[in-house]
């Protein structure tokens, strides 16, 4: 065993909430991260085509020009096809570059999510509906990606075009530029009164989204009691609702955004009809010559494609920052702190106890679940903890797996206190088996090497044959390599129990805690497991929570629990004449009903 030298102190045993945040321009250009070189380089590709196309109405006038004045054209339509192939060739290379980068960065905030996601707080699972949670890793992240792949690059090579073109057209005539620049500003003041509205209504339809995700995966992790309580409609109507809220938000958006098309049109026509019409006056008055004209009316209209880009990404940018703001949320949420700093670990050869608790106390919310519980494990012991429904049971697994931190008192692990243990260095030297078994979408052995990937099939063939999974593994098509299904339905509620009990005693843990390992058990497969949890007990210490009186009698000793308080210890016969709660308990045989009991 291992003991540690100091310790770190113990982390709060209340979760605070993240202060606000509002995300801005800036959070969204932060996305960018280890993408920038090949987003920078794909914006400079797409800049110098840009450039590319601006050159090309000043050959096109001095095409005309030199047509007008009997000159060869060849090499100026030469040198135009040569500018147009560049041109796009250029394009093609900053778009591929553009697509690759918007991918990689749906992938960085992916990987960041869900590392998140996989390490918050106990607390915040309590709170959070996990279909929410989901759907922030994939809608969010995919309508990010497309404004931060695709916006951010328009903007930029959108700006310059404009800056060119208004410069070019400024260079031929500045009074068909002010012509020009009266439309636009009349659709930019109009549009700019939109865009608040498009990001509240995106923000407002993904969260709907991610409701309406956690309410169908509430139903489809439920479908059997879904379907025995005939309760299709019912949860069908619920999950439309939130499909029709998204709905709404969308069309709200829609009606938003389309209103931006036609101020574009507007700057685009009318700027268009006007330079036409005061163009063709001064071309009549020799103000301006047809070539000039000619080149201000190409320039104009290879304004319009960067500058409704322009706009457009204005209003893609409002959705970004919605689903942005739901990503930032999400990357907020407390996750389960690891200690700072651990001292160096020495061996140590033997301890007193394998788990010791001192005056815990917990509470939940504001209602106490545990007042001042004490009590020891010694090592290779058999343990129960017996109580009604909501006495704190589970609640003692929960804090000695640092699921949660205790309000106030110490506990220690092979004699060392847990506060100065990271919860994973914790975790490595128990085993938990929960009430209800999970088993996990894969192979028969996947499952059973989960907690120990290296094991080898010698160590997993023990296990295998510790609980009783033999005759399951030969009557499997491919044996241990046989798939068991979504949450393990393949195997029956027993057999689940068992793989559960062999996953968590694989890693050899100093101390294994049972939570009702044989309420899913036959009188048959009982005995066998009793005898398992009696060979396990030379190998570690075992922590029980028993509501059958066979697993509670073969412990060397029981723990009574009342209304989170340690109401009496001792054995069986001992807790029989001495406490009338335990003997209302057994003569009950203990079945008091108990699932799942966190609180």
């Amino acid at each position: 065993m291992t003991a540690v030298a100091s310790a770190a102190p113990p982390e709060r045993s209340v979760d605070e909430d993240p202060a606000p945040h509002r995300v801005g321009l800036r959070d969204l250009l932060r996305t960018v991260g280890s993408h920038r070189k090949p987003v920078v380089a794909a914006i400079a590709l797409t800049v110098l085509g840009a450039g590319l196309r601006l050159l090309q109405p000043l050959l096109a006038m001095r095409t005309i020009e030199a047509t007008g004045t009997g000159q060869g054209i060849g090499l100026l339509l030469a040198g135009l096809i040569a500018l147009f192939i560049v041109q796009a060739t250029v394009d093609s290379v900053g778009n591929y570059l553009l697509e690759r980068s918007g991918e990689g960065i749906v992938l960085s905030l992916r990987r960041g999510l869900i590392a998140r996601l996989l390490r918050l707080r106990l607390r915040v699972y309590d709170t959070q509906r996990l279909g929410d949670l989901i759907s922030r890793t994939s809608t969010d992240t995919t309508v990010l990606r497309d404004v931060v792949a695709l916006s951010m690059v328009n903007a930029a090579t959108g700006v310059i075009a404009v800056v060119g073109a208004v410069a070019m057209m400024i260079w031929l005539d500045w009074v068909l530029f002010l012509v020009v620049i009266a439309t636009v500003v009349i659709a930019g003041v109009f549009v700019s009164t939109v865009l608040r509205g498009i990001r509240v209504a995106t923000e407002t339809g993904q969260d709907r989204i991610g409701v309406m995700a956690a309410d169908l995966e509430r139903a489809l992790g439920a479908v059997r009691t879904v379907r025995a309580c005939r309760a299709e409609d019912r949860e069908t109507a619920r999950i439309t609702r939130h499909a029709e809220g998204a709905y709404a938000s969308g069309v709200r958006a829609a009606k938003l955004n389309a209103l931006v098309s036609p101020a574009v049109e507007l700057a685009v026509n009318g700027s268009l009809i006007l330079v036409l019409i005061v163009g063709g006056i001064r071309a009549s008055a020799g103000s301006i010559s047809l070539a000039d004209l000619v080149g201000f009316l190409l320039y104009l209209t290879y304004l319009v494609l960067p500058l409704a880009g322009l706009f457009n990404t204005a209003s893609a940018v409002q959705k970004g920052l919605g689903a942005l703001q739901r990503i930032s949320d999400a990357m907020r949420l407390p996750v389960e702190q690891q200690v700072s700093k651990v001292a160096k670990v020495s061996e140590k050869d033997s301890v007193d106890t394998v788990l010791e608790l001192r005056d815990v106390r917990f509470r939940y919310d504001e209602r106490p679940v545990l007042r001042d519980v004490s009590f020891q494990v010694p090592p290779l012991a058999k343990v129960a903890i017996v109580g009604r429904s909501g006495a704190g049971k589970s609640t003692i697994f929960a804090l000695v797996e640092r699921f949660y931190q205790p309000e106030r008192g110490t506990i220690l692990l092979d004699g060392v206190d847990t506060a100065g243990v990271s919860p994973a260095d914790c975790r490595a030297r128990i085993g938990l088996v929960e009430q209800h078994a999970p088993v996990l979408h894969g192979t028969l052995r996947e499952n059973l090497v989960y907690a120990a990937p290296d094991a080898d099939d010698d160590e997993v063939q023990r296990v295998v044959e510790l609980v009783n999974l033999a005759e399951l593994v030969r009557r499997l098509p491919d044996g241990l390599d046989t798939e068991v299904g979504e949450h393990g339905t393949m195997l029956s509620g027993g057999e689940r129990q068992r793989v559960a009990i062999a996953r968590a005693l694989l890693p050899r843990p100093s101390l294994l805690l049972l939570d009702e390992p044989t309420s899913q058990l036959d009188a048959v497969n009982e005995t066998a497991l009793n005898r398992a949890i009696d060979q396990v007990s030379a190998e570690c210490s075992l922590l029980i929570i028993a509501h059958r009186i066979s697993t509670v009698r073969m412990a060397d000793r029981i723990m009574v629990l009342d209304q989170g308080i340690l109401a009496a210890t001792g054995t069986h016969d001992e807790l029989v004449r001495t406490s009338e709660l335990y003997r209302e308990l057994a003569s009950g045989q203990l079945l008091i009903g108990d699932h799942g009991d966190r609180r």
